[in-house]
């Protein structure tokens, strides 16, 4: 199945690339995504292992996928109202104070579906059925009936689901564009980040945008070159090509 919303940086065009460089089915049984974002790879398959875990550092984010989760039918409910309207998006990403968790999960919905590129800021100047796309939300609750939904730091998150038998599937904030997303990932947690894979007992599979500090600072691990459709620049009609890597720790 899909996500159920758009992501800066998400992993819709290149997941089957992506999953392609997975370990084979059966030879890990926790599952732990670090920078979960939209989840296209969490939902890319019925399920992953015994152990699923999504995990993002923005809260509101998270706050969406636990109230999808738990609650539903309240959400939907709460986005009945809901229209492609310039007016409400922005009252929905200026206003949020003295909201419940499902309010506010609600307005960050909008936001994220009615935002160019997905970016929470600009107004995305397009036709789009919200009520279709939100009747979809059962399904995507049943989708992470039995997932565990953290909020905190990478380096915590992979110290404590780190076995032998775990596999992290990580997409960081790319080098150069951590300001896209609003997060405390900054330049220097790419080598951080770097540290910690280098002392963890599980495997990894790592999405990054393909440059010479990406490849530098993970030589000697297995590295894949891949491109795919950049469909926010486009050159004569047709959207250019961007080049990202898929690194892991095994062959």
């Amino acid at each position: 199945m899909n996500s159920f919303i758009s992501w800066i940086g998400g992993k819709r065009l290149l997941r089957e690339r992506i999953l392609q460089q997975f370990p084979e089915a059966g030879t890990y049984d926790r599952y732990i995504e670090v920078f979960g974002g939209a989840g296209w790879v969490l939902f890319s398959r019925d399920r992953h292992a015994a152990m699923e875990v999504y995990n993002d550092i923005n809260g509101q984010l998270v706050n969406l996928f636990r109230i999808v989760k738990y609650h539903p039918e309240a959400l939907q409910k709460e986005l009945d109202w809901i229209l492609m309207s310039r007016e409400q998006f922005f009252d929905c990403r200026d206003d949020i104070r003295g909201t419940t968790d499902v309010q506010r999960a609600a307005r960050f919905y909008v936001v994220v579906r009615e935002s160019f590129g997905a970016d929470c800021r600009s107004f995305r100047i397009e036709p789009r059925d919200m009520q279709h796309l939100i009747e979809n939300l059962r399904m995507v609750s049943d989708r992470l009936r039995k997932v565990l939904i953290e909020n905190v730091d990478f380096e915590h998150l992979i110290k404590t689901y780190d076995r032998s038998t775990a596999l992290f599937y990580m997409d960081p904030p790319y080098y150069g564009a951590e300001d896209y997303y609003s997060t405390e990932f900054n330049a220097g947690s790419h080598r951080r980040l770097r540290e910690v894979l280098g002392r963890i007992q599980g495997r990894f599979v790592l999405s990054y945008n393909d440059c010479m500090e990406i490849r530098e600072l993970y030589d000697g691990y297995t590295i894949i070159g891949v491109d795919r459709r950049n469909n926010l620049k486009v050159k004569n009609g047709e959207p250019q090509r961007y080049k990202e890597l898929i690194i892991k720790n095994f062959s």
